[in-house]
């Protein structure tokens, strides 16, 4: 059996690394901030040059480095009839994957209606400056902000002497990586290309969701199962089918098989379960949160005659998992 110590991060507020905020109220009194604001979906290899310049930036000048991104996504409250948005992360999967970087802070800016009707102006100037005090502002070529998407990175020069800031502007060919690593990290994910995926990211795909109850079938078939449930409707599942995955749980990492799909055999109703089977392990964890880090697709979902045939073919899987996951027993 393979358990490893992993660093905690799905519940404490505040990291070893960085400050979490989830409200403009219960900011601190910024003052020389490097900052930069995205959506930052997936945290991916493409954003790290970003990442990298904010850090650098402050280190260089003795500022604090602050991103800033918002929640929940703003296309969900100015486009709220459009149903096909999917994030590769979560909030809670965000903050994980930020707090592998050296910044100072993170900041959650509540998205709303009235935020949105924020003049380009007010956003500057109410927004940016009055909260975060930047001395840097490290913006995309083609970023937009404000009512009606109406400032620039033309405007943010313009009010850049007289608010105190300079701004540093990300290159085309940086903000045009990440949109295409982010259209290649979908298209992998939806033929279950875990490894490209993986590889584009950075880091394995992960969910992180609350073990819920479930019905149970796994234990009477001898692979009993924890169904997680995601925080936010919104995040990404990849396709149907068996994938191979590590599993964090209680601080230690263990291996496992993961389950998504409709349970054809079982049940008629249609409705997508994420079933994780964790190898060597029996602890209760109802109400808990875990972490899946999924390596590799087994094989599609399918249903099966009886469930005879069924655990037959998860006593299959199971040594396909195995060996993708170079477990060691």
């Amino acid at each position: 059996m393979f358990i490893e110590p992993f660093k905690s991060f799905i519940f404490v507020r505040y990291f070893k690394n960085m400050n979490v905020y989830y409200s403009l109220e219960e900011l601190p009194a910024f003052r020389d901030t490097v900052i930069t604001i995205g959506s930052y979906d997936g945290v991916h290899v493409a954003h790290e040059k970003i990442l990298n310049k904010i850090i650098e930036t402050a280190s260089e000048k003795s500022l604090e480095s602050v991103v800033i991104t918002f929640h929940p996504h703003p296309r969900l409250i100015v486009q709220p009839k459009e149903n096909g948005i999917k994030l590769l992360s979560t909030r809670t999967e965000k903050i994980a994957l930020f707090d592998k970087y050296q910044l100072n802070a993170l900041v959650f800016v509540p998205f709303t209606i009235d935020f949105s009707q924020l003049s380009a102006e007010e956003y500057i100037l109410n927004f940016l400056v009055r909260y975060f005090r930047p001395k840097f502002i490290i913006i995309g070529y083609d970023h937009r902000f404000g009512k009606d998407r109406s400032g620039d990175i033309n405007l943010l020069r313009h009010f850049a002497p007289r608010a105190g800031f300079e701004v540093i502007e990300i290159e085309k060919q940086v903000v045009d990586d990440i949109s295409i690593s982010s259209t290649k990290i979908r298209k992998a994910l939806s033929l279950k290309d875990m490894q490209t995926a993986e590889k584009l990211l950075g880091h394995p795909y992960s969910i992180i969701g609350k073990v819920v109850k479930g019905r149970q079938l796994g234990r009477e078939l001898g692979y009993p199962t924890a169904n997680v449930q995601t925080d936010e409707k919104e995040k990404l599942i990849p396709p149907a089918g068996i994938y191979s995955v590590w599993v964090f749980v209680s601080g230690l990492k263990y291996g496992g098989m993961l389950y998504i799909g409709d349970r054809p055999t079982v049940e008629e109703l249609g409705v997508q379960s994420i079933e994780v089977n964790i190898f060597s392990f029996s602890e209760d964890i109802y109400g808990k949160s875990i972490k899946l880090d999924i390596v590799d697709f087994i094989r599609d979902d399918q249903k099966f005659e009886s469930l005879s045939e069924l655990k037959q073919a998860l006593a299959k899987d199971k040594i396909i998992a195995l060996k993708q996951l170079n477990f060691t027993a």
